[in-house]
């Protein structure tokens, strides 16, 4: 483990007290240009207020995600899409990109780093040196694809289905049905192996077996043999 991760986990476990994030601000120029943007990605509206001169917000929060976004009419002195490496953290990242090109959202092809953080590609973290295609093995953190809003802020699906150890605390939750059904689908494979491993024979246990590998597949922690 490199000093960063010890580092990492240290800070962690040094504070008690929750600290959620909750909105994340999005320079625009043209705010009803964004509002369409945003909306066709078939993000949530939360909010939409204008006081009729000098102000407007808009809030939008996309599926299954505990954190927002906002933008609209004085609301940061940022230049317009200057935004940049904004994550979107998918199970399936074939699915979520073929869904935002079937909204009209141009999307890049899937691509991988291969460990490769510098270069021309790209001005932001894990988008440059871009290698063609999805990570070979589909490891978690090593698949990603990229799109823009129409002032230039960048966004990143980034593929994870399995965290890393100490990154996930308390109850095993899934954002979406979709994402649910993907555990269900690694945990049933993985059961199959384990199955074989012990014969052959049916595993009247198995709803025990899949809860475990579930929560500790989540948790990054090492699952069930």
């Amino acid at each position: 483990m490199s000093a960063d991760k010890v580092r990492s986990n240290d800070a962690t476990s040094a504070t008690g007290v929750d600290t959620k994030l909750e909105i994340v601000v999005i320079p625009v120029s043209d705010v009803d240009r964004a509002k369409g943007f945003y909306a066709r990605l078939g993000w949530r509206l939360d909010a939409d207020y204008d006081n009729g001169s000098d102000f407007r917000v808009i809030q939008f929060t996309p599926p299954g995600s505990g954190c927002s976004v906002i933008f609209g009419r004085n609301i940061t002195g940022a230049a317009p899409g200057s935004a940049q490496g904004l994550y979107l953290i998918v199970s399936d990242i074939a699915a979520a990109r073929n869904e935002f090109l079937s909204h009209g959202v141009e999307v890049s092809e899937i691509f991988h780093n291969e460990g490769v953080y510098a270069g021309p590609d790209e001005p932001y973290l894990f988008g440059r040196v871009r290698v063609s295609g999805p990570d070979a093995e589909h490891r978690s953190y090593r698949s990603f694809a990229s799109f823009h809003d129409p002032d230039g802020n960048g966004w990143l699906f980034q593929e994870i289905t399995t965290r890393l150890p100490g990154r996930v605390a308390g109850d095993t939750t899934y954002a979406s049905a979709s994402d649910l059904a993907q555990a269900l689908r690694r945990a049933g494979a993985a059961h199959g192996e384990h199955e074989k491993r012990t014969g052959g024979q049916r595993d009247e246990n198995w709803p025990d077996w899949y809860a475990e590998y579930m929560v500790r597949e989540q948790a990054g922690e090492e699952p069930p043999q």
